[in-house]
């Protein structure tokens, strides 16, 4: 079992950029597959990206291409979300989650942290 606690949300202008981090307790969290989602309100949780455990292998939602870059330390069992040239339809709740595999559906997740607010605007 791992559990996950994100921070680094902010209210930012358009075309700015915000680092979320996602802290992980339990010794077990390198064998885990990571990944970013977002809901907005009155949305549908949303994939933005993931991580496999070592790293090596990414995945990102279209949204998030060439923008969002997904990292991992697992020696500090944390993993960041980069964010650049942020719009205001980013705006969200934004989760991390921790599975088996590095797969786009919310339901493939089953340890979720609480979220952290993400707000673009002028």
């Amino acid at each position: 079992q791992v559990q996950l606690v994100e921070s680094g949300g902010d209210l930012v202008q358009p075309g700015g950029s915000l680092r979320l981090s996602c802290a992980a307790s339990g010794r077990t969290f390198s064998s885990y597959a990571m990944g970013w989602f977002r809901q907005a309100p009155g949305k549908e949780r949303e994939f933005v990206g993931a991580i496999d455990w070592s790293g090596g292998i990414k995945k990102y939602a279209d949204s998030a291409k060439g923008r969002f870059t997904i990292s991992r330390d697992n020696a500090k069992n944390m993993v960041i979300l980069q964010m650049n040239s942020l719009k205001p339809e980013d705006t969200a709740v934004y989760y991390c989650a921790a599975g088996g595999h590095i797969l786009s559906s919310y339901l493939s997740y089953p340890y979720w942290g609480q979220g952290t607010q993400v707000t673009v605007s002028s």
